[in-house]
């Protein structure tokens, strides 16, 4: 059975708009079907906001695999994309985040879904609601749309280019 997920991207270390269009382009070789991408937009760090801006995009298509074993295959991809370990909230060559694993709520000891803080980041919700609006967070019952409307982060999230195209 086909489940349907979100993903937000993110890289704040050159070359961003490469490291996304080919975590996007292998996302949907190897672990996504029917792959919808929102634009790609230039953000605001968040956290520690001493480093330069993110380039980020929301991902959201089709998976057989579990909500385990999607997570670590995005994991996967990332280490394949030359992610390097930092503290947290530090830059990244691409980050690769699970926001929503179709209506399921999933809490283990490496992951949680709906992704805790999605619903208190522009930098998420805006390109969600791009190219899933109606899409609905499990944890609240609000579409992407509605918690976008209530969202009160205020950091600066503009859009930078088309979406991603994805080979079909």
């Amino acid at each position: 059975m086909s489940e349907t997920v979100m993903l937000s991207l993110g890289s704040n270390i050159g070359p961003r708009k490469r490291r996304l269009r080919d975590a996007v382009r292998s996302i949907a070789a190897n672990i996504l079907t029917d792959v919808r991408c929102s634009s790609i937009y230039e953000t605001d760090p968040v956290g520690y906001t001493d480093q330069a801006p993110f380039l980020n995009v929301v991902v959201v298509g089709e998976t057989q695999l579990s909500a385990v074993d999607f997570h670590e295959a995005c994991k996967g991809l990332e280490i394949a994309q030359g992610r390097q370990h930092r503290e947290r909230w530090r830059e990244r060559e691409i980050d690769i985040d699970v926001i929503l694993y179709a209506d399921e709520c999933v809490t283990t000891e490496k992951l949680s879904i709906p992704h805790p803080q999605f619903h208190e980041r522009r930098f998420v919700l805006q390109p969600a609601a791009e190219v899933a609006p109606q899409m609905v967070d499990p944890a609240s019952g609000c579409t992407i749309a509605e918690l976008l409307a209530i969202c009160l982060d205020t950091s600066g999230v503009s859009v930078v280019q088309p979406p991603i195209t994805v080979a079909t």
